[in-house]
């Protein structure tokens, strides 16, 4: 799923092909072959200082700061069902892009990716159409929740996430984090500047945010007898990529609805479209302007790159696309205001690294949650 980009850049690069051997038609740049990424040094010059790990063992559950995890990624036991331990009851329902008012469906024309402002090499030019779309939401209530009572909840991007089911399963059974509900919520098809996903989760707004508050949680509530609190420290978002990135964005545009954020390769990145002249770079402008400039929000952030994450160049050359750097960029500008943040640079590891995850998730959760009643109120 969180190798999107590349399926894009492929069904780009065989249409391109079949354009060659057709009449001359006006020139669309392809997606360029994104080259791998190298392995970074976590004790580069310029990256934020962090505290070294034991191979194997991750960054302690009430630690702010920055942290560099080994090679070695093993899941960590609550990653896996026990005997014994409650399982919550897992939901799904479809949702269809001609009942939303907010998101009613956009894709890139077919076999295009997008051309380069001759004025600004920071801003794409892409050609869409309408396109409709289904998507899928899932719903995790644990057994433990007393039905009609008011939870805490948890809204992930890219869903479902069957990992984090379990883990909450044996976080929660442990009281180690709060009964909460999660709402895990598919996207709108497609990637990047021009997609439907792109347009959900790069957006630097609270349209995304706006959407999930009006349209997902009222069905969600309705369908399933559940009530989710209104207290923004009750409430976290979660996401991997460009949906770690919409994650923050959701949190920052609408610190009155969410606090806490949980981010895995976040694309802190040049990647929004529509262009907006309020932020030019995107998520870019997280770490270039809109943190350093701003008074600090009531968030709990914990953030992963990994060593071999993205670094993807692409038409643009703007020096904004690389996953490594931005995410270092977020610790030091996270830091320097005084958040309370956890940043982990995992090594041996790719963009989205599922082994990573496996191995952080359970601490992560605990991290995010801090300071939140760990017992139905």
């Amino acid at each position: 799923m969180f190798r999107l980009l590349s399926i894009v850049f492929l069904i780009s690069l065989g249409a391109d092909r079949a354009i060659a051997q057709a009449p001359p038609t006006p020139p669309v740049a392809s997606h360029p072959v994104r080259p791998t990424p190298p392995t970074r040094d976590p004790h580069t010059s310029g990256y934020v200082a962090a505290r070294e790990l034991p191979d194997g063992t991750n960054a302690p559950m009430n630690a702010d700061g920055n942290f560099i995890l080994g090679p070695t990624h093993n899941p960590a036991p609550e990653m896996t069902a026990h005997e014994g331990v409650p399982q919550g009851t897992v939901y799904e329902f479809t949702m269809d892009s001609a009942d939303s008012k907010i998101y009613p469906g956009i894709a890139r024309e077919t076999g295009t990716y997008g051309t380069v402002d001759p004025t600004d090499s920071a801003k794409l030019v892409v050609s869409t159409h309408p396109a409709s779309y289904t998507r899928r939401v899932t719903v995790y209530v644990p057994k433990q929740y007393a039905p009609g009572s008011v939870a805490p909840f948890l809204v992930g991007t890219d869903g479902p996430d069957r990992a984090l089911f379990t883990a909450l399963d044996n976080l929660i059974a442990d009281r180690r984090v709060p009964v909460m509900i999660v709402i895990s919520i598919s996207n709108g098809g497609s990637d990047a500047q021009g997609s439907e996903r792109g347009l959900e989760y790069d957006t630097m707004s609270g349209l995304y945010a706006e959407f999930v508050e009006k349209e997902v949680l009222p069905l969600v509530e309705k369908r399933f007898n559940v009530k989710l609190t209104k207290d923004p420290d009750g409430r976290a978002t979660m996401g991997g990529s460009s949906g770690g990135s919409c994650a923050l964005i959701m949190a920052w545009y609408h610190p009155e609805l969410y606090h806490r954020v949980l981010t895995y390769s976040g694309t802190y990145l040049n990647q929004q479209w529509p262009y907006d002249p309020k932020t030019p770079h995107g998520a870019w402008e997280f770490h270039e302007h809109l943190i350093p400039n701003s008074p600090v929000k009531p968030l709990r952030i914990w953030m992963e790159v990994g060593d071999s994450d993205l670094l993807n160049p692409n038409v643009m050359r703007d020096n904004m696309h690389d996953w490594v750097v931005a995410n270092e960029n977020m610790a030091k500008v996270l830091a320097a205001k005084g958040y309370h943040y956890q940043f982990v640079f995992a090594q041996n590891a790719g963009h989205v690294d599922r082994a990573v995850k496996q191995q952080t998730l359970p601490e992560a959760l605990e991290y995010v949650w801090q300071g939140y009643p760990t017992t139905m109120q």
